[in-house]
């Protein structure tokens, strides 16, 4: 089959295409031809006004309820709001019910997830049912296709706990993922400790909850060694902890969660529980030393923490509502606003190496693995743009910039429609 893109504008820093408009040719699903003008009957032309495309976009972290809480999302579902909101790879957490933390758990995602345009990677839970206590069974897990293992929002507990799982990990070069929040710290905290949870009467999480946690972590790694991977840190001290860690060559990397780089807890003043997320938002200087650190290459990747919940667990008082936000339709929107197109592209498509995971090339021979896109529709977000089953946005009705306009990925074109 072939597919012709007409008049797309390519965005991929590096790449000798970069910002040129060209047509491009896919047959059965490798690109044959980039060209200022390809003249070809194809089976498929796709042709869209003010046109661009890059290599497909990744998202170290994605959840849906399957399975054991369907309502909240399906694997299928959940996949194509991926490709809608222009994602042709995402890695699942392994927050279902059951946890994901064996091999069969592993290869159930897999077999929901074939035939699909998005490339779908499980993460395997560090501890068995995700309960902190024992290690799961990491290395089978590896071997049915697991590319990291991290109890998703739970913190590691015993330091002990951290340390066999990286001397263990070694041994088949496997990367552990720890939430940064010490919980004797945070207790029973709601939202960021701050002028505004004195105000408002909600229990706060101090920044010194995920400070201490990644101090301690860090000092593990450099003990044991291995790969270590902290996902969503939030504030600035975290950025600086990081920084010195890097500059001592510990192999160490961290991403930050899209609403963390643009919203502070300011929004809370309506109790709306859209905006309970974890970690939860914090200040404007927070925000600030966050968006330099993805400037400066600090903070290595960027994530939409797309985590769907139903409403029946979110549209309830502050205290009781679970924290967190879908954020795959949103992301780009939300990150074409605060930086320039050229990183924005760059932020999506970071972060597969780190999993071990092969990155799309735009050049002729390579897969075709591609985003498409307008970067200049301003917008503001609302229910008709989710695809998603859960509507827990925390960037409902805000402005943001870039509509997707669809993928092209193994062979298939799924559109945003």
């Amino acid at each position: 089959m072939k597919t012709l893109i007409k008049s797309a504008k390519i965005i991929d820093k590096g790449n000798d295409w970069n910002n040129k408009t060209v047509d491009i040719l896919i047959e059965d699903g490798i690109i044959q031809k980039i060209s200022d003008s390809i003249d070809i009957e194809a089976d498929k032309t796709i042709s869209c006004e003010n046109l661009y495309v890059s290599k497909g976009w990744f998202d170290s972290s994605v959840s849906f309820g399957e399975p054991g809480h369907e309502e909240r999302e399906t694997i299928e579902n959940g996949l194509l709001t991926a490709a809608k909101s222009g994602f042709t790879t995402i890695l699942m957490n392994p927050n279902n019910t059951p946890a994901t933390d064996n091999r069969g758990a592993i290869s159930y995602i897999f077999s929901k997830a074939s035939g699909n345009a998005v490339d779908l990677f499980p993460m395997g839970a560090l501890t068995k049912n995700s309960e902190g206590k024992d290690l799961a069974e990491l290395y089978d897990m590896q071997q049915a296709g697991a590319v990291a293992f991290g109890d998703y929002k739970k913190s590691i507990e015993n330091p002990n706990l951290l340390k066999i799982a990286l001397q263990y990990a070694q041994n088949f070069d496997a990367l552990i993922q720890s939430f940064p929040q010490d919980n004797k710290i945070a207790g029973s905290g709601q939202v960021n400790e701050n002028v505004n949870s004195t105000f408002l009467g909600l229990k706060g999480i101090p920044a010194l909850a995920e400070e201490l946690q990644i101090a301690r972590d860090l000092y593990i790694l450099e003990y044991t060694g291995g790969k270590l991977h902290i996902p969503g840190i939030s504030t600035a001290k975290s950025v600086e902890l990081i920084k010195a860690a890097k500059a001592k060559k510990l192999d160490v990397t961290c991403s930050v969660a899209i609403h963390h780089l643009l919203l502070t807890d300011d929004l809370l003043s309506d109790f709306d529980t859209r905006t309970k997320v974890l970690p939860p938002l914090r200040t404007q200087n927070d925000v600030e030393a966050l968006k330099k650190g993805v400037s400066e290459g600090i903070i290595d990747m960027i994530m939409s923490d797309h985590d769907p919940i139903d409403i029946e667990n979110k549209k309830v008082e502050f205290d009781n509502a679970l924290p967190g936000t879908i954020g795959l339709e949103s992301a780009f929107g939300a990150l074409n606003n605060i930086f320039p197109l050229e990183l924005t592209i760059e932020l999506l498509t970071a972060g597969r190496e780190r999993f071990g995971i092969e990155s799309p090339i735009i050049s002729e021979g390579k897969k075709a693995n591609f985003t498409f896109f307008d970067p200049n529709e301003n917008y503001v977000f609302s229910k008709n743009h989710i695809f998603s089953t859960s509507e827990n946005s925390i960037f409902l009705n805000q402005e943001l910039k870039g509509k997707v306009f669809g993928i092209f990925s193994k062979g298939m074109f799924v559109a945003n429609q």
